[in-house]
């Protein structure tokens, strides 16, 4: 063959590939409202910067007719690229191919990005879009899934992992986003379950939809699983390239800062007034996040999830920071199960990537009840505890009004490490509600007591003396808990000079294999 037919011959190669599984298969992709497996990558990446890997592996299978079925990239289209001018390696699963299941070499093609972006220190963004295991395979395919968790494993906490799910990801599948740091799901056309309908209905007689069992509304509202919804694919893809702003390479990095034109000085007198007279009104805590941060910018995860506490990114003079926060509109803000786990779970992976912690506390303690009792609150609970415990990274916290019993323990107090720690002249810093404690403590004195009105009297005055007493942050001022009472307006200086001061921090944890955290 000459020079030149040579050439034409990969050029050919070339286009075929391109194709997947054919036009036809294409069209039927596009008719569901989903793009192919290489034009999400065309959307993510910046322009002309991709560089694929493997175009041309195909399956070694010969079982059950595969022999006849051949087709070029085998399912996963793999590489690397820019986002931002960042490296990143990407692959992206193209369901137009076998319904992009999974064979032996369409792993080995997600094995070999995975093992370069550890040797670079880059990101690796998975996009999912598979039937699952290509069960003509048999425990070739099961193998092949393994190898896959296995570098989740070993890349987690060292380089960031991100998994967009734009179609089916069921069985042994789904572990895979799993392991990784962020999910993000489109609605409608994405769904993750380990047993489908049809055999949750034969082993359980549950009769189900697919939606309902693991679509994006259940697995961002009910089960935590996934912490973004998008509409579309394209606002899935918008989101993974605004994550990475506030992302660093890998954990050797620090997380990218940027030119800030938001004035550091700049007051908001309204957060003066934002905290209700009465201790029982609501407020919402996004309105102080976004009053603080530059630009008002703040990056929610899991906003449709355990909403008494609210988690995510923002920047402080153009410096990345997670932000960790109790929502009064919800629960009064109280931690209960779901809310300490999504917390515990931010907490350590802003720590795994050297993201420092901004913490907004208003919480009234944790939720009583058997329920959250039979469901683990202790150890679940001690999560958060230990999250806030292990984290090295620079910890700023900031007490805008309750702050009770355990929970304030929990939410990034001085004993936790916690570096600096403010209070507003609002914050209320004590073991319980003032009416909680002096049922306690004055139980067997207003047991005897006759008079009704005397006893509502004595218990008017008992609490007035403990609301004098804990309803201000100065107790826990004079031990030198709290760093500084800080008038609110000047919450967004006062946040980013602590942040400027601590950015040259070391903190160590003491040698050891790894940590026992209470699961």
């Amino acid at each position: 063959m000459e020079r030149q037919a040579k050439i034409n011959h990969l050029i050919e190669l070339r286009e075929k590939a391109k194709l997947g599984g054919g036009i036809k298969r294409i069209e039927s992709q596009h008719a569901k409202g989903k793009y192919t497996a290489r034009e999400r990558i065309e959307m993510l990446l910046d322009e002309g910067s991709f560089e694929e890997f493997d175009m041309f592996v195909t399956h070694r299978c010969t079982d059950f007719g595969l022999a006849d079925q051949l087709f070029l990239g085998d399912g996963v289209i793999t590489g690397h690229g820019t986002i931002d001018g960042r490296v990143v390696y990407v692959f992206s699963q193209d369901f137009t191919v076998m319904g992009g299941s999974l064979s032996e070499t369409h792993a080995n093609k997600i094995c070999k990005v995975m093992d370069q972006a550890m040797k670079v220190g880059a990101p690796v963004i998975g996009i999912n879009d598979s039937g699952g295991a290509r069960i003509q395979e048999g425990v070739q395919s099961l193998a092949a899934y393994a190898e896959i968790f296995q570098r989740n494993i070993m890349a987690s906490g060292v380089i960031p992992q991100i998994s967009a799910i734009f179609g089916p990801c069921a069985g042994g599948a789904v572990y895979s986003p799993a392991l990784t740091d962020v999910i993000i799901m489109s609605e409608k056309n994405s769904y993750m379950f380990v047993t489908g309908p049809k055999v949750t209905k034969a082993v359980t007689g549950e009769d189900i939809t697919v939606e309902d069992l693991g679509g994006a509304d259940v697995h961002t509202g009910k089960s935590g699983v996934a912490h973004f919804k998008a509409e579309g694919e394209e606002e899935g893809i918008m989101l993974i390239r605004k994550l990475l702003e506030y992302l660093p390479s890998n954990n050797l990095e620090d997380p990218p800062a940027t030119e800030c034109y938001d004035p550091i000085h700049r007051k908001e007198d309204m957060l003066n007034e934002i905290i209700p007279l009465s201790a029982s009104q609501p407020y919402d805590v996004k309105d102080i996040i976004h009053a603080v941060v530059d630009d008002s910018e703040f990056l929610e995860m899991h906003r449709h999830f355990a909403k008494n506490i609210v988690v995510g990114f923002a920047k402080f003079n153009g410096m990345p920071v997670g932000i960790v926060a109790n929502q009064p509109m919800f629960l009064a803000g109280v931690l209960d199960i779901d809310a300490s786990r999504k917390a515990a779970r931010f907490v350590r992976f802003c720590d795994a990537f050297n993201i420092p912690l901004v913490t907004f506390v208003d919480v009234p303690g944790f939720l009583p009840g058997s329920r959250q009792e039979h469901g683990g609150i202790i150890i679940q609970g001690a999560k958060l505890l230990f999250a806030y415990g292990e984290a090295t990274v620079p910890k700023v916290t900031v007490t805008l009004r309750k702050s009770y019993g355990g929970a304030h323990d929990v939410m990034s107090s001085k004993q936790l490490r916690g570096d600096i720690n403010y209070a507003w002249p609002t914050a209320e810093i004590a073991v319980m509600g003032a009416k909680g404690a002096i049922e306690i403590l004055e139980g067997r004195t207003i047991a005897k007591m006759d008079d009704p009105e005397k006893k509502l009297e004595y218990l008017a005055q008992k609490e007035e003396e403990y609301i004098e007493k804990f309803a201000n942050p100065y107790q826990a001022a004079k031990f030198g808990f709290i760093d500084d009472v800080i008038e609110p307006r000047n919450t967004r200086f006062r946040v980013i000079r602590a942040l400027q001061a601590l950015a040259t921090k070391k903190d160590t944890n003491p040698p050891k294999k790894h940590c026992n955290i209470p699961l």
